[in-house]
């Protein structure tokens, strides 16, 4: 049992774990046993409350699918055991990313300091232009 928050839990039924070989250089060994592990977790069959769900599948992350499906593949260690908890734990802190509410940028106006010195250093640019010009005699 996957405990997200207090209140939210994610049965072990409801996520799919597989044991593949893992990608990449690591000589004889990497060849014949499974140690990296794929995670599949359907979002739409999953026992989480409407408001996890909605923002899930709203995500634009590239580890959910158009078919509401969370795909990690987790190969950093070289135990199974420590993958799948790596997975377990991306998969935990995917589902809490998505329910932290950004909050709306509010437009600032500029200072009237900063709007005094932006004048200022236009003043003096104009004159520095001005006086680049041909001296009369």
């Amino acid at each position: 049992m996957l405990e997200i928050s207090n209140n939210v839990t994610i049965a072990d039924w409801e996520i799919e774990l597989t044991g593949i070989r893992a990608t990449g250089n690591g000589g004889q060994r990497v060849n014949k046993v499974e140690t990296a592990i794929h995670l599949r977790f359907d979002i739409k069959r999953s026992s989480l409350p409407p408001i996890y769900k909605d923002r899930l599948l709203k995500l634009s992350d590239s580890r959910v699918s158009s078919d509401g499906i969370i795909i990690i593949k987790a190969q950093s260690f070289r135990t199974q055991s420590m993958n799948k908890d790596d997975a377990l734990k991306r998969l935990k802190e995917l589902i809490n990313s998505a329910m932290i509410v950004k909050k709306a940028r509010r437009p600032t106006k500029p200072t009237k300091g900063s709007n005094l010195r932006r004048l200022d250093s236009k003043k003096k640019t104009s004159t520095n232009k001005v006086l680049r010009g041909k001296v009369d005699h």
